[in-house]
């Protein structure tokens, strides 16, 4: 039996389930598979930043264990079949290692099914990936938001996202990704997910 997640998992009190009309199909954080604890590879997160007036918006993903980022500007903002559709085309090279993606309650984020179906693995009969936090407990998709505060480093807030060119998103993911860090012995988050992908190859 797969062990789920609880917030004792993530060491803060008062987490409270969440009820969310405007996502179809949610699933909460509360199920998701308790091996999604930062330690092990294949774990995601995903968020969007805004622009200047809430106008324009990058959707964001960050790998728990690695802290890789991709991130990509989206032209038509929040809408979320076209989000759905970046978010998979992102992590479909590397969909036979993507166990979940946690995100938060954004209305961007209804059309989850689509990215869970796309990159479960065949054959699956719950082929969920999606889980969802709890309202309010940013700290529970805690590598996400730093890992949005790096590229505030590079886009800061008010910034007019129509003035970002796509080869400008990528520079920022490249820098960040090759910034050496402490929690991976100073070496790089890009280092580090290609080792954990080669490993993952040798090993299926």
């Amino acid at each position: 039996m797969t062990r789920r997640w609880n917030a004792e998992n993530e060491s803060r009190p008062n987490a409270r389930t969440t009820k969310v009309r405007n996502i179809p199909g949610r699933v909460s954080i509360h199920e998701r598979p308790a091996e999604a604890d930062g330690k092990r590879f294949g774990y995601w997160e995903m968020d969007t930043i805004v622009g200047k007036d809430g106008k324009g918006a990058i959707v964001t993903l960050t790998e728990r264990c690695t802290n890789m980022v991709l991130m990509e500007r989206l032209p038509l903002g929040k809408h979320p079949e076209p989000l759905a559709k970046v978010v998979i085309r992102l992590l479909f090279p590397y969909r036979h290692t993507v166990r979940s993606i946690t995100t938060d309650n954004g209305s961007e984020f209804c059309c989850h099914r689509m990215i869970s179906t796309a990159l479960a693995p065949k054959g699956s009969g719950n082929p969920n990936l999606v889980f969802f936090a709890d309202s309010y407990s940013s700290w529970q998709k805690g590598a996400i938001e730093n890992a949005n505060k790096l590229i505030r480093q590079y886009i800061p807030k008010g910034t007019d996202f129509s003035v970002l060119s796509d080869p400008f998103i990528r520079k920022i993911q490249h820098k960040i990704n090759r910034r050496p860090r402490k929690k991976l012995n100073f070496d790089s988050p890009k280092n580090v997910f290609f080792r954990q992908i080669a490993n993952f190859a040798l090993a299926s």
